[in-house]
C-alpha cells in the first residue's frame, strides 16, 4: 500500500533530525513543542516505523530515519527548487556561448533544452571551436561565455570538472598492439603535436599519422572503425573503443580542466546560462570523480 507523505511532516523531520532536539526544531519552525511532536507521531504512524531515539538529552535517528532523511533531503530540494523556478521571472536579452565540440552532443543540448523552456525570450547564440579560438572570442567581447580547456590550474575563471585527455582504441580492431600505430590527430591544432603527439615521442611509442582532421566527430570515426587510436576526453569515448592505459604501455596524455570563462560584461540571463551550464556539466564531473 502506498501512503503520501505531506511535505511539511518532512520538512518538520528534516529539522528535527539537524537540532537533535523537538524544543530547538519547535523555534526553528515557528511551532510549539507540542505541534512539532504530534507532526513526527503522525509521520511515524504514517510509515509503520519508528524514525527517533528518545533520550535524556535529545532525540536521535533509528536506523529507519537515517534511510528517510537521505529521501527527504532530496524531495525538499526539488520542491525548493521547483518552486524557485515557478517564481522566477523569464529572462531576456542576448546571450552568446562558445564550447568545444567535445560537448556539442551532450552538455550543450541538455544545457540549451533546459535554458530555452524557462527563458523562451532570450536570444542564445552558440560557437563551437577549439579553446584557443574560444579565448580570443572573449578577449574580442564576441562571446558572453566559455567552456575551455586548460591544463593548468587557470587564475581566471571556474573549475568545472577534471576531464583527463587519453589514447583510444577500437575495443574489436587492436590497432595499439601493431609495431607502428597508427594515430589519429587534430591537423591545426599545436595542442595535438605538444601533448598527443608528445606523449608518444617521449614513451618512446613507434607511430605514424594515419588520419587527420579538425573534429573530435572525426578522431571518433578513426578509433571506432580501427583505421587509429585517437586522443579523446575521457568522458568522451565512443561506444565500442576504451582507454589505453599504462598496462598498454600508452600514459594519459594530459589532465586538462574544463573551465567556465566570462566576459566581463554583466546580465541576468548571462547569469542564468552559467547557472544551466554548470548544473548540466555536474552529471559528467560525478561520473568521473
Amino acid at each position: 500500500m502506498n501512503l503520501p507523505l505531506d511535505s511539511e511532516l518532512l520538512r518538520t523531520f528534516v529539522a528535527v533530525a539537524a537540532a537533535g532536539n523537538v524544543t530547538r526544531a519547535a523555534e526553528q519552525v515557528g511551532r510549539t513543542q507540542s505541534a512539532v511532536s504530534i507532526q513526527i507521531k503522525k509521520l511515524e504512524e504514517t510509515l509503520g516505523e519508528s524514525l527517533f531515539a528518545r533520550g535524556s538529552r535529545g532525540v536521535a535517528l533509528t536506523p529507519q530515519g537515517k534511510l528517510l532523511l537521505v529521501s527527504a533531503n532530496r524531495i525538499i530540494g526539488l520542491l525548493d527548487e521547483t518552486a524557485a523556478a515557478i517564481r522566477a521571472k523569464p529572462l531576456g536579452g542576448p546571450v552568446r556561448i562558445g564550447i568545444p565540440e567535445e560537448y556539442g552532443y551532450t552538455v550543450l543540448p541538455r544545457a540549451l533544452a533546459a535554458f530555452a523552456s524557462q527563458h523562451p525570450h532570450v536570444e542564445v547564440t552558440v560557437k563551437c571551436g577549439y579553446s584557443a579560438a574560444q579565448l580570443a572570442a572573449i578577449d574580442a567581447d564576441e562571446l558572453d561565455l566559455a567552456v575551455i580547456f586548460a591544463q593548468d590550474q587557470p587564475t581566471t575563471g571556474e573549475v568545472l570538472f577534471v576531464d583527463p585527455t587519453v589514447w583510444v582504441t577500437s575495443e574489436v580492431h587492436c590497432v595499439h598492439e601493431n609495431d607502428v600505430v597508427p594515430v589519429a590527430i587534430y591537423e591545426r591544432s599545436s595542442w595535438c603535436k605538444k601533448f598527443a603527439v608528445g606523449s608518444l615521442d617521449k614513451a618512446k611509442i613507434n607511430y605514424r599519422v594515419a588520419y587527420s582532421c579538425d573534429t573530435s566527430g572525426g578522431l571518433k570515426i578513426a578509433a571506432v572503425s580501427g583505421l587509429a587510436i585517437a586522443p579523446l576526453a575521457s568522458s568522451n569515448i565512443p561506444a565500442g573503443c576504451r582507454a589505453l592505459t599504462e598496462a598498454d604501455g600508452f600514459p594519459q596524455i594530459d589532465c586538462s580542466n574544463v573551465v567556465l570563462r566570462r566576459n566581463p560584461r554583466k546580465s541576468a540571463a548571462i547569469d542564468g546560462m552559467a547557472t544551466m551550464i554548470r548544473d548540466a556539466f555536474r552529471p559528467i564531473s560525478v561520473a568521473l570523480s
